[in-house]
């Protein structure tokens, strides 16, 4: 492909915009990590039988000769169409300033709550009207690098498919399901009833991170509150009366990161609607050790689903344990 006015590239370019996206269902992927981890994605559903999500694939000559990997993706008997194209065609299709020389139309990943709760995740991020397309991205790789079995987006959130959000994500996007659109009411009642607690990130929260992750530590060598007790020990010993005066709120154990978490991250500037931080199970504070004002939403999120897929992952030591496999807690089927 040589002509940069062709309908072909033209129809390609408008898939930055969100009314075509919305209309044909379909997105951008640029450069080799994004379109390597579609590919991958694509050819791993054409195998099980399914639909697969690369559309088309567009790449220049040099890319192709840089990430031989890619190339042989595509050579692959049940990989999209490969049309190459020059530099100046792949800049015309792209929304980057400087396109890497791969582009990839794909299918809308997203699939339905009701998918997503029936797979008993264990762990979820939860995008309350966050607006900012890198801070989205990041959450979302955030999550697929903890292990996270889903990220869902409110319907005020921002869109994924927006080409910042999908080049923030850096191929994550097709490694865990994504649940767009959900409003808010009865969101919180339906993920507690597929047997989660709901977690909410607040800076100004009554329970502490550190103490949460503290009180897994003492549970796992049986020493902590909400602990079995052992034979012959008074039970109530076992669990402390949340209402003691020297109880930490959320160490009591009714408040543990080992079992299912789904995590409510808020907007930028705003934060969680209190309407919703009242209704999670928990407003959980990660402490602030220096003079920051607070931690970027993106980060945040990445400490708060690192100590739940930390704490998920880890046995109680013994001669009899087994230590976790790497895949321990990873995504569910797309």
């Amino acid at each position: 492909m040589t002509n940069t006015q062709a309908d072909r590239v033209k129809e390609v370019a408008r898939l930055a915009g969100r009314p075509s996206r919305l209309r044909r269902r379909e997105f951008l992927a640029e450069g080799p990590q994004a379109v390597r981890e579609a590919l991958r994605l694509h050819l791993e559903r054409r195998e099980a039988g399914r639909e697969g999500v690369v559309v088309g694939a567009y790449a220049t000559a040099e890319a192709l000769d840089r990430h031989p990997d890619i190339a042989a993706l595509l050579d692959a008997g049940a990989a999209p169409v490969l049309r190459q194209a020059t530099p100046e065609v792949l800049a015309a299709m792209s929304s980057t300033v400087t396109p890497q020389g791969f582009v990839a139309v794909c299918r809308f990943v997203d699939v339905p709550l009701e998918d997503v709760l029936a797979a008993a995740p264990r762990l979820v991020a939860v995008l309350v009207e966050v607006r900012d397309p890198g801070n989205a991205g990041t959450i979302i790789r955030a999550a697929d690098s903890a292990g996270a079995d889903a990220v869902i987006l409110t319907g005020a959130s921002v869109d994924p498919y927006n080409p910042k959000t999908v080049r923030s994500t850096v191929g994550s996007l097709f490694h865990l399901p994504l649940v767009l659109g959900i409003e808010l009411d009865g969101l919180i009642e339906r993920l507690k009833g597929g047997g989660m607690s709901v977690l909410a990130a607040d800076g100004y929260g009554a329970v502490n991170l550190d103490d949460l992750q503290d009180a897994r530590a003492a549970r796992l060598v049986g020493t902590g509150p909400g602990r079995s007790a052992p034979e012959g020990e008074d039970p109530a010993a076992a669990t402390p009366d949340p209402r003691a005066a020297d109880v930490v709120p959320g160490t009591d154990g009714s408040i543990r990161l080992e079992e299912p978490s789904a995590w409510l991250f808020g907007n930028e500037a705003q934060g969680l609607p209190p309407e919703i931080t009242e209704a999670a199970d928990a407003r959980v504070a990660v402490p602030v050790y220096g003079h920051a004002e607070s931690l970027n939403v993106g980060t945040a999120a990445t400490v708060c689903l690192y100590a739940s897929a930390r704490a998920q992952r880890v046995t109680r030591p013994g001669p009899s344990a087994a230590p976790p496999s790497p895949h321990d807690g990873g995504p569910s089927d797309r």
